[in-house]
């Protein structure tokens, strides 16, 4: 078998999975950098995987298509022979007022829970015998506080972070003892995610009254990731706000 450890984050293309892909090959990690649409991206992030000194693996995989991420997981077996990390990072939304609750139609609910928590499921599920295979496996979950408080981009998008957290827990019982599960859960984050998708948010007024008045850097949320999937082997189940005190 491969001796170097081996991480699949998905929607690595960018921000906080961009981020996580490089704290793992910092870390001496082989990088699979999943992608759905950001292909450009998705290949500049395994460039600078490699130039950090860890193997990258790039994988074009819509993670709410079963089959597809099974194929991959089959792609990640015969390049490495191993998995040690899952980071379900993969995500999508639609920034709907909450109170135009026409706007928020049907084909955005399927979008979003197909991705947000069928594909984390799904992607757990197809990693999970390789994870089990593993010394140190670990799924981590990239939730959202908007699973918490009901407030974010959308109704749906609240929904499906709050499925996803109840998910961690569920998967946690699912695969012990020897896979640790886990999720991080921003608050807003100062990335292209909520700069492109609203422009007329404003983050700094976001932020403004809470006990640490400042959106989260992909960095700062990568940190609570990279100790979930290499620290505590005690820590499963849990839920972590990475969010400067918004949930306080």
């Amino acid at each position: 078998m491969n001796e170097q450890r081996v991480a699949l984050i998905t929607g690595s293309g960018t921000g906080v999975g961009r981020a996580c892909a490089l704290r793992f090959a910092k870390l001496g990690f082989g990088v699979v950098v999943n992608y759905s649409r950001s292909e450009a991206e998705a290949i500049e992030t395994a460039a600078e995987v490699e130039h950090l000194g860890g193997k990258a693996l790039v994988h074009q995989c819509d993670v709410s298509d079963d089959q597809a991420v099974t194929e991959m997981v089959g792609v990640i077996q015969r390049t490495f022979g191993r998995l040690d990390i899952l980071i379900n990072n993969a995500a999508t939304t639609n920034f709907i007022p909450h109170e135009k609750l026409a706007d928020l139609t049907e084909s955005m609910w399927d979008r979003m829970w197909a991705v947000n928590v069928k594909g984390a499921f799904f992607t757990t599920r197809a990693a999970s015998e390789l994870l089990q295979q593993s010394d140190q496996g670990a799924v981590v979950n990239i939730a959202s506080v908007a699973g918490i408080t009901g407030s974010g981009s959308s109704i749906a998008y609240c929904a499906t972070k709050g499925a996803l957290i109840t998910m961690t827990k569920s998967m946690a019982r699912v695969l012990a003892p020897k896979v640790t599960v886990n999720a991080v859960c921003p608050g807003p984050i100062d990335s292209r995610w909520i700069r492109e998708g609203n422009p007329d948010w404003d983050l700094n007024e976001m932020v403004a009254d809470y006990p640490i008045p400042k959106a989260s850097s992909p960095d700062e949320i990568a940190d609570a990731v990279v100790y979930f999937a290499t620290g505590n082997r005690m820590a499963t189940g849990q839920v972590l706000s990475v969010d400067g005190g918004q949930t306080l």
